[in-house]
């Protein structure tokens, strides 16, 4: 699933919008990364949010949970993946991914029940 540039955090909209030959050839490398292997799409989402978690990147774990939950993975599967950061990365770094998560699935969950049909 491609990502527009305005779909992009404020910096890498700024090196797509900028330099969009340095763009494409960066998108054309994650596909490219996400294909090499026998992995289907949704592991291959989670184990990026994990590679975000361990990198302590707040900006990739947004986007890549943002994509997630567009893809059907559900919050408490993003979360989960928080958790199994514990014994590998520690309490603090994982807690960290755990609120950043957290940051984008209270949001779509806010979205999702003020797009709801109103009972007032």
């Amino acid at each position: 699933m491609a990502i527009s540039p305005e779909q992009l955090p404020s910096g890498a909209a700024e090196v797509a919008h900028t330099h969009p030959e340095v763009w494409a050839a960066y998108a054309a490398l994650g596909k490219a990364c996400a294909e090499a292997g026998p992995l289907d799409r949704r592991t291959v989402r989670l184990v990026k949010l994990a590679l975000a978690i361990g990198a302590l990147s707040e900006g990739a774990v947004h986007s890549h949970a943002r994509r997630a939950l567009a893809e059907g993975v559900g919050a408490e599967e993003l979360k989960h993946v928080a958790l199994l950061a514990i014994p590998t990365l520690g309490l603090p770094q994982a807690a960290k991914g755990l609120t950043w998560i957290e940051d984008i699935t209270e949001k779509a969950a806010a979205r999702g029940a003020s797009s709801g049909p109103d009972r007032g």
